[in-house]
């Protein structure tokens, strides 16, 4: 599939995406979330924070602004925690698309991996596309 905004998306296609959070990013969350937990405003040894969970799930949410999707149900499980500075590569595969009357339904599952390669988030998610 293309990386192309509002592509149709197929069985067992595959969108990725990948980014790093900051510092600045994380101080932005804590205050629009009001998760003020000690491991996101206190940094460790190396300086880093912890990024927010729902934070990191943001690239989700990203590949599906890519297709004009509509979630109605989305599943995390936090693996393991992810750092500022960390590099997130994340890619979604479509389970399920089934056209019907003015959209299309889509299910479809993705893995999160840090900068080594280890998992730090999986996700599932079911929603539509509206379609003309």
């Amino acid at each position: 599939m293309s990386e192309s905004r509002h592509a149709t998306p197929q069985l067992g296609d595959r969108l990725s995406v990948s980014r790093s959070f900051t510092v600045e990013e994380v101080e932005a969350f804590v205050r629009i979330s009001g998760d003020r937990g000690v491991h996101h405003v206190v940094p460790d040894a190396d300086g880093r924070l912890m990024v927010h969970g729902l934070l990191t799930a943001t690239l989700f949410t990203e590949v599906g602004g890519r297709l004009n999707y509509l979630a109605r149900e989305m599943t995390f499980e936090f693996v393991r925690p992810v750092f500022t500075g960390d590099v997130i590569a994340v890619e979604f595969v479509v389970d399920e698309a089934v056209p019907g009357p003015g959209r299309l339904a889509l299910a479809g599952h993705a893995v999160a991996t840090n900068q080594h390669g280890k998992e730090v988030m999986r996700a599932t998610t079911r929603g539509v596309i509206l379609t003309p």
